[in-house]
């Protein structure tokens, strides 16, 4: 009787190991495989550069998911930064080094755009000492580079992209300069493009280190609905701001472009050489801010306007720096003495208040490097606005013809 009642006790294991191993197979038998999801690789958004300098709206466009696949630049030493930074390294892009009065919209559209790719966006900034704050009284009002801001829209209207952004200085805005905005609004208007109201932007607003306004304007194609918020919101502002709005970030201070050395040899580590007259005189000019008038620095020609007040003085590092010019190294054009060193700033230096990364090189010695740099849309800033010009293409959509 025991046994009996061992091997009924055993068969009746094995069978209920057998029903619970079945169980779970039968029940995934009728399962439905998962549907995976299909991944397509997102078309690239096309981008040329007009007016490109050593770059920085370049890289801002390339930080902020577009493909530049060309640019125009005829300064050689600019020319070669920009080949150095952003060609070599990705080969993606073309560098036209051709004076832009002379070169012909068609020879982009047809080297880029012939078949089925499309221009998305053309991004640029015209020469603007024409329109300089600089150029005193009516100065500027026959520059001929004044007229860049026209060709600039003569590209526009052969590539056709759904969007384009131009930049410029304040000064285009002043009322000698109206003709010119007068009739980029009109041209914009007969191809197809609804032009924004202009806008002046600060880029300490941005997160960048330093007092910048310019002059912003964004261009779309009619039959385009652009699904971004323009200008996009700023993300930065001063305590009275702050109070306002919680969730601003305060201004980034100069300090932070002093806080870290330069990379172990870095060729733009290097700042102007100075007399020792004048190195005497920056020891007298008090550290964090402080001004020519202070430092006993007093030239007849100071005494003959109440202008440019600010040159020969040091950084506040407290504060956002000064607005990097095409002089930014040259401490006798505006306020560009080392907070507490005594000499002016380094290009280095210059370049990070214009946020372009440490491992950005500029080519062709110190003047030349300041001025690509003082020419430059702040890299930080133009992927602020770049990256809210690539939400409003990927997410609007062409119009349906009525």
């Amino acid at each position: 009787m025991v046994g009996n009642a061992a091997q009924k006790s055993q068969k009746n294991g094995r069978l209920s190991l057998i029903h619970a191993l079945n169980t779970p197979i039968r029940k995934l038998k009728k399962r439905k495989p998962p549907v995976r999801a299909q991944t397509t690789a997102r078309k690239p958004l096309l981008c040329v550069d007009l007016f490109a300098g050593a770059g920085g709206l370049s890289l801002a466009a390339k930080n902020a998911g577009l493909t530049v696949v060309a640019a125009v630049e005829k300064d050689k030493n600019a020319g070669k930064t920009y080949s150095a930074n952003l060609i070599k390294r990705a080969k993606k892009t073309t560098l036209y080094p051709e004076d832009i009065r002379k070169l012909k919209p068609q020879k982009l559209t047809d080297k880029h755009f012939s078949g089925t790719a499309k221009c998305d966006v053309v991004l640029g900034g015209p020469p603007c000492q024409g329109f300089s704050a600089h150029r005193i009284k009516g100065a500027g009002v026959d520059d001929p580079r004044n007229d860049l801001v026209l060709r600039y829209f003569q590209f526009v209207a052969a590539l056709k992209p759904k969007v384009f952004l131009m930049e410029n200085v304040p000064g285009i805005l002043w009322s000698r300069h109206k003709p010119f905005l007068d009739e980029f609004y009109k041209r914009g208007k007969r191809a197809g493009y609804v032009v924004k109201p202009w806008v002046v932007l600060d880029a300490r607003d941005y997160g960048v280190p330093q007092r910048r306004k310019r002059v912003f304007i964004l261009g779309i194609r009619k039959d385009f609905n652009f699904n971004g918020v323009w200008p996009p919101p700023a993300t930065h502002g001063d305590a009275d701001a702050l109070l306002e709005n919680p969730k601003l970030q305060p201004w980034i201070t100069a300090a932070t472009v002093f806080s870290t050395p330069a990379p172990p040899d870095d060729a733009n580590d290097v700042h102007m050489q100075h007399s020792e007259r004048m190195v005497e005189v920056f020891k007298a000019t008090p550290k964090n801010g402080g001004s020519r008038s202070q430092s006993g620095r007093i030239l007849p020609c100071h005494t003959e306007h109440d202008g440019h007040t600010d040159v020969y003085g040091r950084i506040d590092s407290r504060q956002p720096g000064p607005t990097m010019t095409t002089a930014c190294i040259n401490p006798s054009k505006g306020r560009f003495v080392h907070p507490t060193k005594n000499h002016g700033i380094t290009i280095r230096e210059a370049a990070r208040f214009q946020t372009f990364p440490d491992s950005f090189t500029f080519e062709g010695g110190l003047t030349a490097a300041g001025a690509q740099i003082g020419n430059a849309v702040p890299v930080l800033l133009g992927k602020v606005l770049l990256k809210e010009v690539v939400k409003g293409i990927r997410t609007g959509k062409r119009k349906k013809k009525s």
